[in-house]
Order: structure tokens, then C-alpha cells, then sequence
């Protein structure tokens, strides 16, 4: 598999995530209709440089050869992330009910299998 894309997928989605949380959290939380106080804009934007981190090591491995052994820390870390993630979003969507919240819930899943794939596959390995 062809990880290149994925990596570059995945970086630009928290790329993305990173700079909105980091600089819009006040309207973030209004727009989720929660109550502001001092700390909840502190962790969005700690959210934020947490995701933008993520984002920027997958665009800077997005040439290694990632997969079975090689880069497995980026793997594991892509893989355990979108996993956990998804499963959270999509408890989340199915006490809620919110669109967003089941697409976003949905991307997660599939990036968490994608790496999911990478993770136990060999990168020398056919396409199944």
C-alpha cells in the first residue's frame, strides 16, 4: 500500500484541526453552546498544538516507508489515534445525534483502518 497519500491525508486533516482549535477556540465552544471560563480556550488550544504536532510529524514521514516494521511508532500512534477517536465520536454521535459529530465519527474509523492496514501489513506485501 501506497502510504503517501494517506499520510498526507491525515496531516492536512490535523494540520487543519490544529489551527482552528488553536485560534478560534472562544468561537468554537459558542458554537457548541458551552459555557465559557478561563481554562476551556487553554485546552482547545493545547487541543490545538497537539493536533497541529500530529499533523506536522505525518507530513515530515510522509516519504518513509511506513508499514510492518518500518516507522512503526508513526503507525502505531496514527492507528491507535483514529481508533480511540472514532470509537469516542461515534458514542458521542449515538447520544447526541449531531451530523458533524457522525461524519467526523466516520472519517475516524476509516483513517483507523487504513492504518489499521498499514500497521499489519508489510509494505513489500501485495494489495489484497
Amino acid at each position: 500500500m501506497n502510504t503517501r497519500f494517506l499520510m498526507m491525508l491525515s496531516s492536512l486533516l490535523m494540520i487543519s484541526a490544529g489551527i482552528v482549535l488553536t485560534f478560534f477556540p472562544q468561537e468554537i465552544l459558542r458554537l457548541m453552546s458551552v459555557e465559557n471560563n478561563n481554562y476551556l480556550p487553554l485546552i482547545l488550544q493545547i487541543l490545538g498544538a497537539l493536533y497541529f504536532a500530529f499533523g506536522m510529524l505525518n507530513w515530515m514521514a510522509k516519504a518513509n516507508i511506513i508499514g510492518g516494521i518500518y516507522s512503526r511508532p508513526i503507525a502505531i500512534g496514527n492507528a491507535s489515534h483514529f481508533f480511540i477517536g472514532g470509537m469516542a465520536l461515534l458514542k458521542s454521535a449515538a447520544d447526541s445525534n449531531v451530523i458533524p459529530v457522525w461524519i467526523a465519527g466516520f472519517i475516524y474509523l476509516v483513517l483507523a483502518i487504513l492504518f489499521g492496514k498499514v500497521l499489519f501489513t508489510h509494505p513489500a506485501s501485495p494489495a489484497v
